[in-house]
């Protein structure tokens, strides 16, 4: 296995850890800068990984697969939790889950035909302002216009989450013609 393989290993295993000391009660207020350092550390492996693979020809078809899901389970489980800590509204975490489930859906049929759907810069985006949110969420600092920063990283990675979804939908809407 090689390294950007085993970098998205290592982000799937820090998230049960990740959400333990965000939701746990035992840490009186701590536990949220160890989830937050967590979440840091494993957001970076995803920029790692992708890096490495490129830059020295490490891309495997494993690390296709794993590294997107490793991205989704990350952020997902962040704003789920972050549901529970009444930190984000249930509606735009569904939107954003919904559009994951679309996508993957969408590169279900493509693979089936032989064709494999790349990530676009609309995505990385999404995913890039997805990652900032959520630490600006978990950081919650106590300033009136922190508030204001996270619902702008909020709107902002979910109008992402939608131009990137209709990006993904009309450059590959063949896909989705039956030819018989």
């Amino acid at each position: 296995m090689n390294l950007p393989n085993k970098l998205t290993l290592f982000r799937v295993i820090l998230i049960p850890f990740f959400v333990f000391f965000l939701i746990a009660p035992f840490f009186d207020g701590y536990g949220n800068y160890i989830a937050l350092a967590i979440f840091i550390v494993a957001s970076l492996t995803d920029f790692a990984d992708g890096k490495i693979a490129r830059k020295y020809q490490l891309v495997t078809n494993f690390g296709k697969f794993a590294d997107p899901l490793a991205d989704k389970l990350l952020v997902c489980s962040a704003m789920i939790c972050l549901i529970e800590l009444n930190k984000i509204p249930s509606w735009v975490v569904i939107i954003i889950i919904a559009r994951e489930f679309i996508i993957s859906g969408f590169r279900l049929v493509a693979s089936d035909k032989g064709v494999v759907i790349a990530a676009s810069y609309w995505g990385k985006f999404k995913t890039v302002f997805q990652m900032f949110m959520v630490i600006s969420m978990i950081l919650s600092l106590d300033f009136e216009w922190w508030t204001i920063v996270e619902n702008v990283l909020m709107y902002v990675a979910l109008a992402l989450t939608i131009i990137s979804l209709l990006d993904y939908m009309y450059k590959n809407r063949d896909v989705l013609k039956d030819t018989k």
